[in-house]
């Protein structure tokens, strides 16, 4: 008998769990991904997005989710990796029945599960999903929450590009350095604040006018045409965007010598680009060290609420951990990805063993 697609990739990745919802009354068509509950709850913001095809959709968060069982453990957090998925136009689409039916079918889960904002949602969205459901995580800080988790995952990658400056360059000043922003929305133009007050130069490109616009009428910025970023000559390149940008058309392409970008799953082939981009000579952060703001700032609410200061000191921790990735890297003769797999991947297979022992 042949074989579905859908258990095909599910072996492969090792999902605990996959779910698919429907209501036609509210519009909604979902699906979360539980990748991981070893660590803790699995923890995953939900995506809105107009995909393509169903298949495309579930691509997308079966990948998501496994990257965020690896970006809770290699930042140390005691929680799992799921994200969901809605199939929809987000500037369309939304409405507060259809987010609080969601809300329900998160809640079916039992706290296996628990969501947050992500590409296309808001936070005011999150809070139409918490009349149904507590397992709701980056509430507005108005209600106890740690608010849009956008701000510190920004903070995060430009703590981390920092950190791979300092190892391409000597130093982890940014002054004069040129770097091109892919995607100026929530988090890329966040991503531009900062790069704009340490004095770099910045480019930007996206596929929406309005955003360059928004960026473009704060700061002092060079607009590429998003057909044209591969080749643009930059020293760092930082993806904001979708993934899988980086693969066998671009990275023959490019002209930089950092990438630090806070897009998930940015490598198409995580084998394949890793190594590719190392013998390019281009260092490369991966994603979800460096993205990882967001989910520690959620990770700082407490029962006491959210504790900012907490978020902000552990966040700054990146800098560290790329530190530590890079000259694990070195050692033992392994991809930046490689070796921020490993760290993540020692850590789960510790906890099993723990977990087993009693």
């Amino acid at each position: 008998m042949e074989r579905s697609f859908l258990f095909d990739q599910l072996s492969e990745s090792e999902h605990e769990q996959v779910l698919f919802g429907s209501d036609p009354d509210t519009g909604l068509k979902c699906i979360i991904a539980i990748h991981s509950t070893v660590l803790g709850p699995s923890l995953g913001g939900t995506r809105f997005w107009n995909y393509n095809t169903e298949e495309e959709a579930i691509n997308d968060v079966l990948r998501l989710s496994r990257g965020m069982t690896y970006k809770a453990a290699v930042s140390g957090l005691n929680m799992g990796g799921g994200k969901g998925v809605i199939i929809g136009n987000p500037y369309t689409d939304k409405s507060e029945m259809l987010w609080r039916r969601y809300g329900k079918f998160i809640e079916s889960l039992n706290g296996r599960y628990i969501t947050a904002e992500d590409v296309g949602v808001s936070t005011r969205d999150m809070e139409w999903v918490s009349m149904e459901t507590d397992y709701v995580g980056g509430m507005p800080k108005y209600l106890g929450g740690s608010g849009d988790p956008s701000v510190m995952t920004a903070y995060g990658n430009f703590v981390g590009m920092k950190a791979g400056a300092k190892k391409v360059w000597g130093s982890d000043n940014l002054e004069g350095k040129k770097v091109l922003v892919q995607g100026v929305g929530h988090v890329g133009s966040l991503l531009c604040r900062h790069l704009a007050a340490s004095g770099a130069e910045i480019l930007i490109s996206d596929i929406r006018e309005e955003h360059l616009q928004s960026v473009s009428s704060t700061m002092k910025c060079t607009v590429v045409d998003p057909d044209k970023v591969y080749e643009t000559t930059a020293d760092i390149y930082a993806p904001c965007a979708l993934g899988g940008t980086l693969n066998d058309e671009t990275i023959p392409l490019l002209q930089c010598k950092l990438i630090a970008g806070a897009a998930n799953n940015q490598l198409l082939n995580e084998d394949v680009h890793a190594k590719l981009l190392r013998q390019s000579e281009i260092c490369y952060l991966p994603d979800f060290v460096i993205n990882a703001g967001g989910i520690i700032n959620i990770g700082a609410e407490t029962d006491m609420g959210y504790q900012e200061g907490m978020a902000r000191s552990r966040t700054e921790e990146i800098y560290g951990r790329v530190e530590t990735i890079l000259k694990l890297a070195e050692k033992h003769d392994l991809t930046t990805h490689e070796a921020a797999m490993k760290i993540a991947q020692d850590r789960i297979t510790a906890m099993k063993k723990l977990k087993s022992s009693f």
